[in-house]
């Protein structure tokens, strides 16, 4: 407990109020260094350390994120809320940016800590799925009218399934670690399925679906809960929010938390897609969005799901095909498991897909 001197002198960057008396580790995630500041006065704050390896362009990201949230707090305004409770606030630094950089060159940030909330890692029922379905929907709805194309690529060509396909073909063809002889068949499977790889990218490119603004990270634990009504409260985790389709963030809310096995199942007969916990989604998600999306974004929700899934599949079986390199592991042939798992979900959508269909 208590406050060492580099945190100290680190947070004296930032407009904060009161005098800070803590600072603690914070959370669970896997991608920034997070701590909880406590200071002597009424609120609470988030202190980051923005993990740049990933996050290469911190200005791109904080200015997104700013501009975001700013456009958030008015709407949210205006609809009666409460902006310092229903979407993120970031706190400026002393100088007038958003992050501040440290001697090591470091990139700093902090937000203003939303009290009495908790979140969920996984749905143990479709009424919660639904409840997140809708969270994701409004905030797609509330960001409708924002221009997408003004936000910086935080991670250039994230959802570029075509790309990620070349990647994968090259990771096939190049075999540095002369595994693709074992995977004959995840690597069949896959390329069976290349002339629908493209097809969301080419219905934005004819302008046949509209470019909106993604979050990209749409699981549960970014959905802030009230603590007692369980209620959304406010998406977190903006770090990803980029130009994109509705598709894609439906489409990986369906493939993390619709699947009935774990990312690493080991046990392909457990993976399947759950209609109960999709419908649940779907329907929260589409009462979200308020009648926002148009036919043809409905329409392709589905393949958004699929095609999502097809590439995560694909990202696992590239990584293990290079020798594990990006996703960490802690067993060997894991990334292996990751893609038969997605794999597997793949064609029990097939199975499903008349089932799967919203119009």
């Amino acid at each position: 407990m208590g406050v060492t001197a580099d945190k100290r002198e680190l947070l004296e960057h930032f407009m904060l109020e009161g005098e800070v008396t803590d600072v603690t580790p914070h959370g669970s995630g896997h991608i920034n260094h997070t701590f909880l500041v406590t200071t002597d006065g009424v609120k609470k704050y988030i202190l980051q350390k923005i993990n740049t390896d990933i996050f290469r362009d911190t200005d791109g990201l904080m200015e997104n994120i700013v501009n975001v949230t700013a456009y958030l707090r008015e709407r949210i305004k205006q609809a009666g809320g409460n902006p310092e409770r229903e979407t993120m606030t970031v706190i400026p630094a002393k100088d007038g940016t958003y992050y501040y950089t440290d001697a090591d060159g470091s990139d700093w940030r902090v937000y203003l800590l939303i009290e009495h909330i908790v979140s969920l890692d996984q749905a143990k029922n479709a009424e919660e799925f639904y409840a997140s379905g809708l969270a994701f929907g409004r905030f797609q709805a509330q960001l409708a009218d924002y221009p997408a194309e003004s936000l910086h690529e935080t991670i250039p060509d994230f959802h570029n399934t075509p790309k990620r396909y070349q990647a994968f073909e090259q990771a096939v063809t190049e075999d540095i670690c002369h595994r693709a002889e074992s995977v004959g068949q995840e690597i069949a499977f896959i390329k069976a399925r290349k002339e629908e790889i493209s097809v969301l990218t080419d219905l934005l490119q004819r302008g046949e679906l509209p470019l909106r603004i993604t979050h990209n990270d749409t699981k549960l634990n970014n959905i802030l809960l009230d603590a007692d009504t369980h209620e959304a409260v406010c998406i977190v985790d903006l770090d990803t929010i980029m130009p994109g389709l509705c598709a894609y963030d439906f489409g990986d809310a369906i493939r993390f938390g619709a699947n009935t096995a774990m990312e690493d199942e080991t046990d392909l007969s457990r993976v399947s897609l759950s209609l109960e916990l999709y419908r649940a989604y779907a329907k929260g998600f589409l009462e979200g969005c308020g009648g926002r999306l148009t036919p043809k974004e409905i329409e392709t929700l589905p393949l958004g799901a699929k095609t999502i899934t097809l590439e995560q599949g694909m990202r696992f079986l590239t990584d293990y095909l290079q020798g594990d390199t990006y996703y960490h592991t802690e067993r060997e042939g894991q990334n292996l498991d990751r893609c038969r798992t997605q794999l597997a979900l793949v064609a029990d959508m097939e199975r499903k897909w008349e089932q799967m269909r919203l119009c």
